[in-house]
Formats: structure tokens, sequence, C-alpha cells
């Protein structure tokens, strides 16, 4: 099955950063970079992925084009996360096997969204389905258009070759400590074919993991399973290449049927520091479901997974999954000012801790559901 035209924005549940993003590793591969008279430029990755940087001159928009292939976009600049405040970027783009023009599309500036010290910002990503061709429309704010302005297309690719892994096998639960609970199976990143050489290769830890926070990726529902290694990697690329992180923000992500994958890279048993929860990432796991949950309703193998991984993961560090945790609000742009110290579920959904509707209301209306669920895994 082709995965769907958007059925919503990613807007206000990208993952989020806290710290400054890394420079690339001298030991990452660079991506071969190439340029037409149009001045488009294509950067290759490992496995047939690639993003393709159209320049906004002058900060309007673009004609409708032909374009190189691709399945997610959104637009970049080389100023301040808020400097395209008050303005209004839309984008409608053809279907590459139909040749049909979708509507117009608005990207949501999605200032609130990045690394606390960005080197520049970006707007909220657009899963558009296969597509060639694009048109932009771009009304700048009071501050007028950013340096730089640029629409970023990405094809996610193939994905690379996998010589490692590509899933961990169910296991057991820890029988040292309370709560714990068995391991669900997860794809790792060489499963869903993540590009190495993208990443920032140093590895960040936070304290012991207490709170699991629910996402939506926002993209297409009816997508096939067999497609959501697709989605993951075109949010890692738009992730690390575009907004300029070291790695995708989700720890974990979850598809419509179920299956768990690995996100952030470090260790899956690990309290990898996430970009997933501005305010909040410290001591905590971002966990995202793949799919857009405002009005459809998740699937019970989604909701399966989910309480599966958020009960093995508080289980490492015996949280009761249907238990409270407080965390301290680390930016004035969470939902609470820096060193507020906030009681939280302990699985809770973005919203819960940013004024943002993520995980959409039919998701977040599950939530009590889960951890009851999540911790009837848990061993008492």
């Amino acid at each position: 099955m082709r995965l769907s035209p958007p059925a919503a924005l990613l807007a206000g549940c990208t993952a989020v950063l806290l710290l400054q993003p890394a420079a690339a590793s001298a030991t990452s591969a660079p991506a071969a970079a190439s340029a037409d008279p149009s001045g488009a430029r294509r950067r290759d990755f490992a496995g047939g992925g690639s993003t393709t940087s159209l320049p906004l001159p002058a900060g309007h928009g673009l004609a409708p084009r032909g374009t190189r292939p691709f399945e997610l976009l959104g637009v970049g600049w080389d100023g301040p996360p808020d400097a395209l405040a008050g303005a209004e970027v839309r984008v409608r783009t053809r279907d590459a096997d139909t040749g049909r023009w979708s509507g117009w599309h608005r990207l949501e500036a999605d200032a609130e969204d990045g690394p606390d010290r960005a080197p520049h910002g970006a707007t909220a990503p657009l899963w558009t389905g296969r597509g060639d061709g694009v048109a932009v429309d771009v009304r700048p704010g009071p501050a007028g258009p950013p340096p730089g302005l640029r629409l970023e297309l990405v094809d996610p690719g193939r994905g690379t070759a996998a010589p490692a892994v590509r899933t961990r096998p169910a296991g057991p639960a820890d029988p040292v400590g309370g709560h714990q609970a068995p391991r669900p199976a997860i794809v790792t990143r060489a499963g869903w074919g993540a590009d190495e050489s993208l990443r920032d290769q140093a590895f960040e830890y936070t304290g012991p993991v207490r709170e699991v926070f629910v996402h939506h990726t926002a993209t297409a529902t009816d997508y096939a399973c067999g497609d959501a290694p697709r989605v993951i990697r075109a949010i890692y690329q738009y992730h690390v290449k575009t907004s300029g992180w070291r790695d995708i923000g989700y720890n974990f992500l979850v598809d419509r049927c179920g299956t768990v994958y690995e996100g952030r890279a470090g260790g899956v048993e690990l309290p990898v520091h996430g970009a997933h929860t501005l305010g909040f990432n410290t001591d905590s796991a971002g966990v995202a479901a793949i799919g857009t949950y405002v009005g459809d309703q998740p699937p019970q193998p989604l909701l399966d997974g989910l309480a599966a991984v958020a009960a093995w993961k508080l289980g490492l560090t015996a949280q009761p999954a249907d238990g409270r945790t407080k965390l301290t609000s680390g930016s004035d742009a969470s939902r609470y000012p820096k060193g507020t110290v906030v009681d939280f579920d302990a699985v809770s959904g973005h919203r819960d801790a940013f004024n943002t509707e993520c995980p959409g209301n039919a998701l977040h209306d599950r939530l009590p559901a889960l951890r009851t669920a999540a911790a009837r895994l848990q061993a008492p």
C-alpha cells in the first residue's frame, strides 16, 4: 500500500533538544552534494536517501515546478528559530503516481521546538507521500524573511544495508527490583535502515528514566506497516540535516501494528538523552506513535506496543507505570517556567508538558487505560 497524502502537519509534536546540537563528528562520512543551475542543492546519503534544498530568494515562494522525488518536506533558514514569527508558509505538492496537485498545506514555523541555542530554524516537517513537484507561498512576518530561506525535500531512500541484528527479540523481565516487565521485541536502527554517518557519533545520557512521554508523529494513519521504516528514515534525516539535531529526537517509535522501533542511538536499555519534550528531556523517554491521532482512533496493537515499551522502560528503574513522577522544568519555553517542579503521571502525553495538541485527543484520551495496561505487565 502506498502511503496516503498527509493527514496533518507534524506541528507541535516534533522532538525537542535542550542542548546545543553538536557539530558533525570527524568520523562521520560527508554526504555527496550536487547543485543544478536553479540553485537546488542535493545531498545524497547511504541507502539511497537524499535531501534537496531549493532556495527561496528574497523570502518569496516558488511557482509550481517539477522536482526530484521526495516524501517529506519543510522550510529551513539561517536565522534564529523565531525568525519566521508571524509569517505564513504554505506548500502544495504533486503526486508522483497520479500527477495530481494537492491543496495548500500550512507549515508551522515551529519556533517552540528546537535546541535552546539552535544555530538556525526550521518549520515542522510535512509528510506528503511520494511527490515529484512542489509550489511554495511565503508571506513574511513583521521582521521580514530570514537569510538563507530554503525548501528542504527529503527522500528517505531504501535504507542502508543491515549487517547488524535487525530486531532484538523479546526478553524476560529483570528479576532485580519491583515493577519489572518483559522487554518487547525492538526493531534496531539497522532494521529500519538508519544511515549512522548522519548522526553525531557521540552519545548523551540523562539520569534514570522515571517518565515516559507519549507523542504522535502527525503523519498518515492508513500506512502499510511495512512502510513505517520509510517514515522513520525521513523524520531522522529532517531532524539531523534540516533542524541540526544530534539524531532523531524520539527514543522509541511504535507503528499501527504494534511494532516497536529503536529511536535515538545509544542503547535501548540505557537512559539516552532524547529530544522530544522541551524542558523535560532529562530523566525521561519519548515514545512516538506513528500516525495522527487527533480524530482517528489508535489501533489496539499500537496501544499494546506503547504499553509494552513504557512498562519495560519504566521497570528498569522500578517505576510503576501507573504511578507519579516529579520532574523539574529545564526551560521557560515549556508549559512550566524553568525550575518548576511538576508532578506528572509516569506515562504522560506531550501536551501535559508543553502547549501542543500532541499526541492528539484520541490518543491522549486512551492514556489512563494505557497506564493501567502497562502496570499489569509489570511484576508486583
